[in-house]
């Protein structure tokens, strides 16, 4: 099967669209170096040459990424994006006991800008910062391991995004190499950010689309 030479789940296919589950520590697009060029892109790309990047998520971040399959599918699904009629869900485990509820969802409403002396990381700017808005929800808490598990929904699409604002909530992502303390590091072996659900209009149907991919902590 091709799938099977990408070395990555493949969640859907067709003439327009491809839909797959990103692992984390696997670059979206190559980065800077020869040592970066390994990526979820690349390797789509030489099964489908046709394959375009849409979105972007973080090397650390696990999940459902979409590619478009020429430059007319890759036109019509940047303008979902762009006008947010995509639906991304993620799920985090964080550090701490971060107070909510199942039944209600909470807003994080903060400018984030590039940190520049620190790049890559980004920082809160109340004066500069581009308006950066997250919905998310309580899940569960964990006492013994004293971590929360929340859904997340961003409503922007800042990078670095989800990290940066709950980091500004005093509660870091578990294993978050880039923003997170030593103990938040020392929770998990990965970042616990996994984008496990995608909903959005078919770039040559329109269909609504919905696609899962289980969270794996």
């Amino acid at each position: 099967m091709r799938a099977a030479e990408l070395d990555v789940k493949l969640l859907y296919a067709d003439e327009a669209m491809l839909v797959l589950d990103k692992p984390a520590g696997l670059l979206s697009v190559p980065g800077r170096g020869e040592d970066k060029q390994d990526c979820l892109s690349a390797r789509v790309q030489r099964l489908y040459p046709d394959a375009l990047i849409v979105h972007r998520l973080d090397m650390a971040t696990s999940g459902v990424m979409v590619f478009a399959r020429g430059l007319a599918a890759q036109r019509a699904l940047n303008e979902s994006f762009a006008n947010r009629t995509v639906s991304k869900r993620y799920v985090a485990v964080v550090e701490g006991n971060l107070m909510g509820s199942l039944h209600d969802w909470q807003v994080i409403d903060l400018p984030i800008i590039v940190d520049w002396p620190n790049r890559p990381r980004r920082m809160i700017d109340h004066q500069r910062g581009k308006p950066s808005v997250t919905r998310w929800r309580w899940l569960s808490h964990d006492a013994a391991r004293k971590t929360t598990r929340i859904e997340l929904e961003p409503v922007t699409g800042r990078s670095h995004q989800l990290r940066v604002h709950l980091l500004a909530l005093g509660h870091g992502i578990a294993g978050d190499a880039l923003y997170g303390s030593l103990q938040s590091q020392a929770l998990a072996e990965r970042l616990w950010l996994h984008a496990c659900v995608l909903e959005l209009a078919h770039p040559a149907t329109r269909q609504l689309m919905r696609f899962v991919s289980p969270v794996p902590f």
